[in-house]
C-alpha cells in the first residue's frame, strides 16, 4: 500500500517540520512548471530515479535548473554506469509514476533499496520544493527539514555535486 499525501503531511507534522503545499496543474518536467516558479517560493527541484550496472538504485535530488552529469556523478559516488530506472521499478520501489518522483516517496521504500544523493546546491538552499507524491502540487519546506525527513526514514543521504565540475 502506498502512502497518501495526507499521510505524508501527517508524518511531517509529527516530525515538527513546517511545510506548505501549493496546488497547480500537473507538471511532468521542470520546464512544465516554469510559469509557477515566481508563485512558489524556494528552490525548484528535480529528482532522478537511477540504476547502476550492478542493479543498485539511486534517488538523486537536485536543483531543477542544474544539468545532471551522470559520468561525473558516477565517479563522485563510486558506482558504474548510471542509467534511468524503468517506470515499473519506480512504481514498485517508490510507489509513484514518472513525473511524480519525489523524496517524499521514500516512505514507500520499506525495503530501503535506494541510496539518496542530495546535490550540494540543494543542500545549501534555504527552502526547497518537491511534489507531494503526485505532480499536481508542490510542497515547500526548509532544506534542513528535508534532510531530517530523509534521515527519519533510515537513510543517510550522500551530499555530492551532481552536475558541474567541483
Amino acid at each position: 500500500m502506498t502512502i497518501t499525501p495526507e499521510a505524508l503531511f501527517a508524518y511531517l507534522d509529527r516530525l515538527g517540520l513546517a511545510h506548505a503545499t501549493t496546488a497547480h496543474p500537473p507538471f511532468f518536467t521542470v520546464e512544465d512548471g516554469r510559469d509557477w516558479h515566481d508563485r512558489i517560493p524556494g528552490l525548484h527541484c528535480k529528482n532522478l530515479f537511477l540504476r547502476d550496472r550492478d542493479g543498485k538504485f539511486w534517488l538523486v535530488l537536485m536543483p531543477g535548473d542544474k544539468r545532471a552529469k551522470l559520468g561525473l556523478l558516477e565517479k563522485r559516488i563510486r558506482c558504474a554506469r548510471l542509467s534511468f530506472g524503468k517506470p515499473e521499478q519506480l512504481l514498485e520501489i517508490l510507489g509513484v509514476t514518472p513525473g511524480s518522483v519525489t523524496p517524499f516517496a521514500l516512505m514507500n521504500d520499506t525495503a530501503r533499496r535506494l541510496t539518496v544523493i542530495v546535490d550540494t546546491d540543494l543542500a545549501a538552499a534555504e527552502t526547497v520544493n518537491f511534489h507531494p507524491l503526485h505532480n499536481a502540487a508542490s510542497t515547500t519546506l526548509r532544506s534542513a527539514d528535508l534532510m531530517t525527513f530523509i534521515r527519519s526514514l533510515g537513510y543517510e543521504p550522500v551530499i555530492a555535486n551532481c552536475g558541474d565540475e567541483a
